[in-house]
Formats: structure tokens, sequence, C-alpha cells
């Protein structure tokens, strides 16, 4: 049996990433003394690479059948890019930068997703306990990264960040190739999976979920700044949503005997609802505010490896590395770039309440085509 562990280090260092960026980018670029809209549209270049790098580089994976070279190549050539990031602070500098470099970032995650949901296809719990190395390295940083930047500065951001990316392109030369042996016959073609009004469901579930998400990614720590929180507080609640998906994570294994995955999917989209209206109303409260945080383990953890098992599922192996990065396409890039560039423009009009109303809306019709249209095509599959 192959070794999972390089795949556990390659998620601890690239969500170490993400623990760093995710909460305290926003905040620099606003001390940088950016528009709400500028802020909106840099934060959205992750996702937009998303739209764009995943699909490609999962095709050239499945062509070629081998995915190590391809994550080596992308990782290094995004730590590259983004040190150039810190040089200058005009936008269009940052914008060229960030673009580059989010565009060979994109690419590693699913290839680096197909590849541990195909070892672990035969227990698709067991997915979660590596992928769970991601959020403890998401929590590191997230812990820690605001009394660093007290420490060091706002300006230090990018290049605390670089250090990071760095890190994660190391790591990638850990990775194995993993060479898929198919169970069954030649595969037909993937638009006869994608057609499939299951699959589109699943997809359009997968779109809201993250359209719901955008602007938090985007302003939920500006949100906490204008209610009065420090960088540390920020910090911490970030954490928090992700010490308890840490615990669901933990436990996806139990939970997916239990439970079957179309009922988890609609577990995340109910607990999104509540968790984006209680940020729009009481994020004033620190008791609300961390426990709408705390909702995180199910609007993401629960969320993702429900979206992953039934991709698995679905879709032909000769198939899941173009599965992977259509996933990623349709829900962190064009739902979370649609999600943050369109909380961008309801922002200065109101902040956090429009705003976060919004993402409660887009989750409520993920709740209704989930149940509509995503249901178990006969008892007990899972």
């Amino acid at each position: 049996m192959q070794s999972l562990l390089p795949f556990a280090g390659f998620y601890f260092t690239y969500f170490t990433f993400q623990g760093m960026f995710s909460p305290f980018w926003g905040l620099y670029l606003e001390s940088l003394s950016f528009s709400a809209w500028q802020i909106s549209i840099l934060m959205a270049l992750s996702t937009f690479a998303r739209i764009v790098a995943p699909g490609f580089w999962g095709w050239l994976a499945d062509k070629s059948g081998r995915r190590r070279n391809i994550i080596i190549t992308t990782s290094v050539l995004s730590a590259a890019s983004f040190c150039l990031v810190g040089l200058h602070n005009g936008f269009w500098w940052i914008f060229v930068c960030l673009a580059v470099s989010h565009f060979f970032w994109a690419a590693a995650l699913p290839l680096v997703e197909a590849s541990t949901a195909y070892l672990t296809r035969d227990n698709p719990g067991r997915y979660s306990r590596v992928r769970v190395w991601g959020s403890i390295g998401f929590v590191c940083l997230a812990m820690t990264g605001g009394y660093l930047l007290d420490w060091m500065g706002i300006a230090a951001t990018p290049w605390i960040v670089s250090a990071l990316l760095i890190g994660v392109a190391l790591t990638a030369f850990k990775v194995p190739d993993v060479v898929t042996q198919s169970r069954s016959k030649q595969a037909g073609p993937i638009w006869d999976t994608l057609k499939k009004p299951m699959v589109i469901a699943l997809f359009a579930c997968c779109f809201l979920q993250a359209f719901a998400h955008g602007p938090y990614y985007t302003f939920y720590s500006l949100g906490l700044k204008d209610f009065g929180y420090d960088k540390g507080a920020v910090g911490m609640l970030w954490a928090l949503g992700v010490i308890v998906e840490i615990g669901v994570f933990m436990l996806m294994p139990r939970i997916m005997r239990r439970f079957g995955l179309e009922a988890l999917m609609l577990t995340s989209l109910v607990a999104a609802v509540l968790r984006f209206g209680l940020i729009a109303t009481c994020l004033a409260s620190p008791a609300i505010a961390a426990f709408a945080q705390a909702l995180h383990a199910l609007t993401y953890a629960l969320h993702h490896a429900s979206a992953i098992g039934l991709i698995n599922r679905l879709f032909a192996e000769q198939h899941h590395g173009r599965a992977q990065g259509l996933y990623i396409i349709a829900s962190f890039g064009v739902g979370g770039s649609g999600g943050g560039l369109i909380g961008g423009l309801i922002w200065p009009h109101g902040g956090v309440l429009p705003t976060f109303t919004m993402s409660a809306a887009a989750a409520l019709v993920g709740v209704f085509v989930c149940l509509r249209w995503l249901k178990p095509p006969h008892r007990g599959v899972r």
C-alpha cells in the first residue's frame, strides 16, 4: 500500500499558506489604501485562477497519466512569482504578480486531491484523515499570524506568504506519482457523465456553497475589524473554524458509514444558511461570532468531504483528474470569485449585513437544489 504521508505533508504546507493569506491578505491590501472594489478584485484572483488552471492541468495530467511533474513545476513557479509581489505597492503590479502566481498555485491541489481520493477509494473516510493535515496547517498560521504581524508589521505580509509558498514547493518534491489502474474497461466521454441531472445538481450545490463563501474569504476579516476585533482575535476566530473542521475530518469515516453523501451535502448547505445569517446580523457578539465560526466544520469540511466522495463515486477513474478540476472550477473558481466580486459591490452600501445576507440567500438556493435533484439513486448507496 502506498504511503499517504507525502500527501499529508503537502496538505499541511499548502494550507499554512491559506492560513496566512485568507485572514490577513485583505488587511494588508487595506493598509495600502485600496478601495473595497480593488480589494475584492485582488482577492478574487485566486478564485479566478481556479476557473482556468484546474481544467487545463487536470486534462494534461489525465492525458499523460502522470501528475507529479505538474505538481512540482507549478508549485515552484507559484512561489517564484509571489516573491515579486512585495517589491512594489502599486495596484497593477500586485494584480499581475498575483495573477501569475495564482494561475500556477491553483494547479497542484486538485491533482493531489485526485491522487489521494484514488488511493483511499476503498475506504473514502480515510481521505479525511489525510486531508485533516491541511486544516492543522491552516490553524497553525491563523492562530499565530496576527501576533506575527503585530510584531513584524503588516508590511511583512507578502514576505511571510512567499516563504510559506516556498515551503509548498519543497514538499511538492516528496509527492509521488500515482498511476491509476482502472477496474473497468475504457470509460466513455466525460461529457456523458457531466450531463446527468444528479451530476449537474452536485456541481450547482458546490457552486452555490462557494458563492456563499466568497464574501467570507474577502470581507470577513474587514468586518471583524469594523466591529473592533484586533488582529489576534481575527486570527483566533479563523482558527476556531478550522479547529472544529479538524474534528469533523477525523470523524468522517464514522459519519460516512452512517449517513449518505447526499444527506451530508444537504446538511452543509443548511448550516451555511444559519452561519451566514448569524454573521450578517450578530457579528458584534463574540459568542455568536464564535458559534458561527464553529459551523465552518459543516459548511466547509462536511461539504468538501461529501463533494469529493460524490465525485469519486459518479465519475470513472480515468476522469478523476478532470472531475476534480471541474469541481474546483465550479466551486472555488466561478462560485467563489462571483460571490467575492458581488460582495465587493455590495460592501460599500452597508457592509456586513447586506453582504452576508446575500451569502445566506445563495446557500438557501443550494438547499432547494439539493432537496430536488441530489438524491441517492437507490437505497443503500452512499
